[in-house]
């Protein structure tokens, strides 16, 4: 079974791992989300060597419907962010434990 860890639980491994207090930890992580979404904000993709990439896609307005009530709704134009996993990441997923 599969469980979530969160932003913190990131920050403790990582901060014991380097040696790093907690607060510096999160200073530098918050300084790496900025970044990516700023890079994102500008239509800018964001690539990770060995982990994956990031990007945007624009979705055009289309019509759909609201699954619970049968309506008909308008989506607007929007962007939505993207990530896509290197072959590096998905090989180390689909390695057998030994």
């Amino acid at each position: 079974m599969s469980r979530t860890i969160t932003k913190a639980e990131i920050i403790d491994t990582v901060a014991t791992a380097t040696g790093i207090t907690k607060v510096d930890t999160e200073a530098v992580m918050k300084g790496i989300f900025t970044t990516i979404i700023a890079a994102l904000k500008d239509h800018n993709r964001v690539e990770l060597r060995g982990f994956g990439s990031f990007g945007v896609k624009k979705r055009n307005p289309r019509k759909a419907r609201n699954p619970g009530t049968g309506e008909i709704i308008y989506l607007p134009k929007r962007v939505v962010p993207t990530f896509k996993p290197s072959r590096l990441l998905k090989e180390l997923l689909n390695k057998p434990d030994l």
